[in-house]
C-alpha cells in the first residue's frame, strides 16, 4: 500500500526513516539544486578541505535539477522552470557526499548505484525520484529563490537553494532501509530475461 508523507525541511532522520520505497512525498522548506558534474567535484573538495561550501546543507535535501532561470528584481533569479536530471552521472560522488554534507535526501531520475544504497542506508537519507517531464507541476512549487552557490559557474552548475511549498509528487525511489525500485526492477528483468529469451526463440 502506498503512503503518502508531507515531510519539512530541514528533515530529521526519523522523518526519513519513515518512508518506504514506493511511497509519495510531498516536501515544504528550502532545498538545493543543480545539474552540474563540476559541482559535484567541487562540493567534494569541500570535503577535502579545498574551501568553504555555499551553504550548510545538514539535515537537506540536494537534487540533481536543471533550471532555466531569469533575472528577479531583487538580485536572485526566477524559475522559469526546472526539470530532473540523470543522477546516475552524479554516482562517484554520492557515497561521499551524502554522509559528508549531512544530507537526508536527494533525488533526480534514474536512481542510484549501490554504494549509495548503502551510503543512505547508513546515514538515513532517501533518495526521491521526480517526474520526468513534469516541469509545469514541480516548478509551480517553487515559491522564490532564496540563495545562489557559486554564481561565477553557469548557471546550470551553480547551487541554487530554493524555498519549496508541498513539491512534488516525489517518489521514494530508494528508501533509507536500503530497498531500492531500481534495484527491484533490474533483478526481476534479470528473472524474467531467459523466458523471454526462449519465448522468442520459439
Amino acid at each position: 500500500m502506498i503512503t503518502e508523507h508531507d515531510l519539512t525541511l530541514p528533515l530529521t532522520e526519523a522523518a526519513v526513516r519513515a518512508p518506504r520505497a514506493g511511497d509519495v512525498v510531498y516536501l515544504t522548506g528550502e532545498v538545493f539544486a543543480t545539474a552540474g558534474l563540476p559541482t559535484h567535484d567541487r562540493l567534494l573538495g569541500c570535503l577535502d578541505g579545498a574551501e568553504s561550501p555555499p551553504f550548510n546543507m545538514a539535515g537537506g535535501a540536494l537534487f540533481h535539477l536543471g533550471s532555466l532561470n531569469e533575472d528577479g528584481d531583487d538580485g536572485l533569479p526566477r524559475i522559469v522552470y526546472m526539470n530532473p536530471t540523470t543522477s546516475t552521472r552524479f554516482d562517484a560522488h554520492m557515497p561521499r557526499l551524502i554522509p559528508g554534507l549531512g544530507l537526508r535526501a536527494t533525488g533526480g531520475k534514474g536512481g542510484l548505484g549501490a554504494d549509495s544504497v548503502r551510503a543512505m542506508a547508513a546515514c538515513g537519507c532517501v533518495y526521491l525520484s521526480f517526474l520526468g517531464g513534469g516541469a509545469p507541476i514541480l516548478t509551480a512549487a517553487v515559491r522564490r529563490v532564496t540563495g545562489v552557490g557559486w554564481p561565477e559557474m553557469i548557471s546550470h552548475y551553480r547551487i541554487v537553494r530554493l524555498e519549496v511549498d508541498r513539491l512534488g509528487p516525489l517518489t521514494v525511489g530508494i528508501d533509507a532501509q536500503g530497498n531500492s525500485l531500481y534495484q527491484q526492477a533490474s533483478d526481476t528483468a534479470r528473472e524474467r530475461r531467459g523466458a523471454l529469451l526462449d519465448g522468442l526463440r520459439a
